[in-house]
């Protein structure tokens, strides 16, 4: 899994606003700098919460799930290079988490 927090994404936006490149396209996303495996987002779930989460794991995987995939961000990094995340995968897993608790009061 990768994740890019939406402030991340609507900078990126931004830079492109103020500095257009004509027919250029970005695959945007979390890279390398903000990337996990589901087990790992599991521990760091249980780790944020304090407790255990209900989960199973299935031997065979599903139809069409990727076993690896990361966003090569180095272009967009190339032509704006001021952008960078600025989000980490925890800081946008407690943001999530706390987001949750307040919905479920």
């Amino acid at each position: 899994m990768q994740f890019l927090h939406r402030d991340d994404l609507a900078r990126a936006f931004w830079s492109v606003f103020e500095a257009p490149r004509a027919g250029e396209i970005y695959n945007m996303g979390g890279g390398t700098y903000a990337n996990c495996s589901v087990l790992e987002a599991i521990d760091l779930c249980e780790d944020i919460t304090r407790g255990p989460m209900n989960w199973s794991l299935d031997e065979e995987n599903r139809t069409g799930d990727h076993i690896w995939y990361i966003s090569d961000l180095r272009r967009f990094q190339m032509h704006y290079p001021e952008w960078e995340p600025k989000h980490t995968m925890e800081t946008m897993t407690r943001e999530i988490i706390e987001a949750l608790q307040y919905r479920l009061r």
